[in-house]
């Protein structure tokens, strides 16, 4: 079913044949996998932020402590050799680098509070780290501390199909534990675009939030339990699977968005909703994806209020992209087809419904969209008609960071800001990096993109390169201006090291006085993944 503007016909014969590639995706799920190709072309955390020194208190590793650690994991998981290591060292966008002489990998529960008792005695600072698609830095070392890595702690322990509760270990892949729970008629509640790579404890220890927060909620409210190893080594054991529990602080919570600074997540318990195309009522279900080209922000708004009133109770996403973004996907996927749309349009919005009931969906997502181009308020747009074209049209919207990386430096900022605002940002970042002569062969663009049901945007500045005067006119401007429109400086990605030092913008000084006071109340010693999160203190 494809939709022209204020004509209420099918699109021309070549558009149409787009669709008619059975089976084909016209751009191809991408993966945060990129991995610089040589040592030398990542510089140092501790070279490019020489005011952030080392501690002094805390000890480096010794070979005593080596053969500690293959006393309590088999010989193939305690890595030293400095090949290896490089891939634990360095984030998957080439920013930030450490000096770890040694990654460790427990398989258990136990083995983990065995490390970590003996890291905290030893005063052995510890990164702990999931897939490592972090974009702060949270998830490597700034100088010498040692990685902790989820990457053998991949079973799922139970699944109630009841209930819909999975319990799995932190280091199970996002996109495996969805097709695991996928062919059980269910599905996880988070969706990202690097759910090929990411762990699910780092997810929840970065609180993520994802492509379909608008239907499911945040982590806060689908984690029903942790299990966590302190940095002493006890096993704090909240493997919860009740939706229900009054009694006493809910400390899981202190768990999910804490970065690593408290504890290492090593067990998640999910409630998880019915899997749309699966679901065993005898009504057929469905999943409808519909992709809109819209002449203003302005228009992205009323489509977003339209939306939210006609699809109401089975709207599940709505994501919106600038035609900066489209245009780096096109230069930019592997595979370089047409958009799937006429022309190109200064916004692309994407919709998804997730229903029980196919006929009803789709009549309310046909009213909506006619009444759409009755009114004028989209130019364009295409709803897929299978599963091929549903991925096709969401591979568009997951490209666009892999989009970024590839066109070169990006420097990417997450934030929350009231939804009337939310692309004024991207014009006065824009506005503001050409007034200073910074636009041209330094920073090659300013996109915007991201999930407007949260007032959720992503900020992305690509430039040739790194550079200080880039980062300069970026932070803290970017920073005040958010704070000034009431926003949050961190949306889903985290503080890490990029922001510790800007969590003021967001947190009052008596709400991080007392956050600090819970991390030295859990963490005396400081050992678990320090320099990040917070500022430090004089």
């Amino acid at each position: 079913m494809l939709y022209s503007a204020g004509r209420h016909r099918a699109l021309n014969a070549a558009a149409r044949g787009l669709w008619g590639r059975t089976g084909t995706a016209y751009f191809q799920p991408v993966r945060c996998t990129v991995r610089p190709s040589s040592t030398a072309s990542v510089a140092y955390t501790s070279d490019k932020y020489p005011s952030i020194q080392r501690r002094t208190d805390l000890k480096k590793v010794s070979a005593e402590d080596v053969a500690f650690f293959r006393s309590v994991l088999p010989p193939t998981s305690v890595i030293t050799n400095e090949d290896d290591l490089f891939t634990y060292n360095v984030d998957w966008m080439r920013k930030y680098r450490g000096r770890s002489p040694v990654v460790l990998l427990p398989k258990t529960t136990d083995q983990v509070s065995k490390l970590l008792a003996y890291c905290n005695q030893q005063r052995l600072a510890v990164v702990p780290q999931g897939g490592n698609t972090g974009l702060v830095g949270g998830g490597v070392p700034v100088f010498d501390e040692i990685v902790i890595s989820t990457n053998l702690m991949n079973q799922v322990r139970s699944f109630d199909d009841v209930s819909g509760v999975v319990a799995c270990d932190a280091g199970c892949i996002l996109e495996v534990l969805d097709g695991y729970l996928g062919e059980r008629g269910f599905m996880m509640p988070l969706d990202l675009g690097a759910k090929g790579s990411c762990h699910v404890g780092g997810n929840v220890a970065a609180n993520a939030g994802g492509l379909r927060f608008l239907r499911y909620g945040s982590l806060h409210g689908t984690v029903l339990g942790v299990e966590a190893v302190l940095p002493d080594g006890t096993i704090l054991d909240n493997m919860s699977t009740l939706r229900k529990d009054n009694t006493g602080y809910d400390l899981k919570q202190l768990f999910i968005g804490s970065e690593g600074t408290l504890g290492l997540v090593t067990g998640v318990t999910v409630s998880t909703p019915r899997r749309p195309n699966a679901s065993s009522i005898a009504i057929q279900p469905s999943v409808n994806v519909a992709m809109v080209g819209v002449e203003s922000f302005e228009k992205v708004q009323a489509t977003f209020r339209n939306a939210k009133g006609m699809l109401s109770e089975v709207l599940s996403a709505f994501e919106f992209w600038d035609s900066h973004a489209a245009g780096l996907v096109r230069a930019h996927a592997v595979n370089k087809a047409q958009d799937p749309l006429s022309a190109p349009y200064p916004f692309y919005v994407l919709m998804e419904t997730h229903g029980s009931n196919k006929e009803h969906d789709d009549a309310k997502l046909n009213a909506f969209l006619e009444h759409l181009m009755e009114n004028e308020v989209v130019a364009d747009g295409v709803v897929a008609q299978d599963e091929a074209q549903i991925k096709s049209l969401w591979s568009m919207r997951e490209s666009i960071p892999e989009a970024c990386s590839k066109a070169g430096a990006v420097y990417k900022y997450d934030v929350s800001i009231p939804v009337p605002k939310l692309y004024e940002l991207v014009e006065d970042m824009r506005s503001r990096l050409e007034s200073m002569g910074l636009m041209g062969d330094l920073v090659k663009d300013v996109i915007g993109y991201g999930h407007m049901g949260d007032g959720n945007l992503h900020l992305n500045i690509t430039a040739s390169t790194y550079d200080k005067r880039v980062t300069d006119a970026i932070e803290p401007y970017v920073y005040e201006w958010v704070a000034s429109h009431n926003g949050s400086i961190s949306a889903e990605h985290g503080l890490g090291l990029m922001k510790a030092h800007h969590i003021g913008y967001s947190k009052s000084a008596a709400m991080v006085n007392l956050m600090q006071q819970i991390k030295q109340l859990v963490d005396p010693n400081g050992i678990m993944n320090p320099y990040k999160y917070f500022p430090e203190r004089a």
